[in-house]
């Protein structure tokens, strides 16, 4: 299983959310930059980024901290938050972003998905996050009236190939992930799951591990310690 520390950003700063509340933020660093050379020096291979202004409003404000963030740590980095069109997939694309996550575009544009999956094949990434069962969209804030698992089915339909799936209710907590979740979509979907949300322990990690889950991905629970990052990538190479 692979293993995607995460860096949050809000006006250039590593920050986290608790269960997605905007109010309810938390930095953690004012350098996103050195926190990607932290992930590199503990053995990551890959990240897991987020710009939470743009999830809200649909624009890439922190567009160069991403950037610098890519530079320094030299992990693959998959990019998500206000990417709503081809022309900004190709700007982190082509900028060297290795994959992007499609959210509030995949609910309200599902055209536009499969246009871009056809175009740019495994670098494009679905982010599914759920609300009571249904898909929430931009940065959370509202919530669509799609069930999680019939917008899976369509995003599958179409050709997406990674789904990185967040329960809400979960992210932040740290009370644990959703592991029944995983598990359902582990076995009604052939595509890579990747879980977010909740992933706050060793137990967490390795439970997901042994389903044969492709990813998981952590947060709050690297910023407070509760998860030894070296030893998260060790256990699930």
């Amino acid at each position: 299983m692979l293993i995607y520390p995460a860096i949050d950003l809000y006006e250039g700063k590593a920050v986290r959310l608790l269960r997605g509340e905007y109010n309810a933020m938390t930095v953690y660093s004012e350098d996103p930059p050195a926190v990607a050379r932290l992930f590199r020096d503990a053995g990551a291979r890959q990240m897991h980024i987020v710009d939470l202004e743009g999830a809200k409003n649909g624009t890439t404000p922190n567009y160069k901290t991403v950037l610098k963030i890519k530079e320094a740590g030299g992990l693959f980095c998959e990019v998500g938050g206000g990417i709503r069109t081809m022309r900004t997939v190709g700007k982190y694309l082509n900028a060297g972003i290795d994959r992007v996550i499609l959210g509030t575009a995949a609910v309200t544009e599902p055209g536009f998905v499969e246009r871009a999956a056809a175009k740019y094949g495994d670098q494009i990434a679905v982010g599914i996050d759920i609300k009571d069962g249904f898909v929430a969209i931009r940065g959370w804030t509202e919530k669509s009236d799609r069930t999680a698992f019939d917008f899976c089915r369509e995003m599958e339909r179409i050709g997406v190939k990674t789904l990185i799936c967040t329960d809400i209710s979960r992210d932040g907590a740290m009370k644990g992930t959703n592991h029944a979740l995983y598990r359902d979509l582990m076995n009604e979907f052939s595509m890579n799951i990747i879980a977010s949300g909740g992933v706050s322990s060793m137990e967490d990690v390795t439970r997901l591990a042994d389903t044969g889950l492709y990813g998981a991905i952590i947060g709050k629970a690297y910023y407070t310690g509760a998860i030894d990052l070296k030893e998260a990538v060790e256990k699930t190479k």
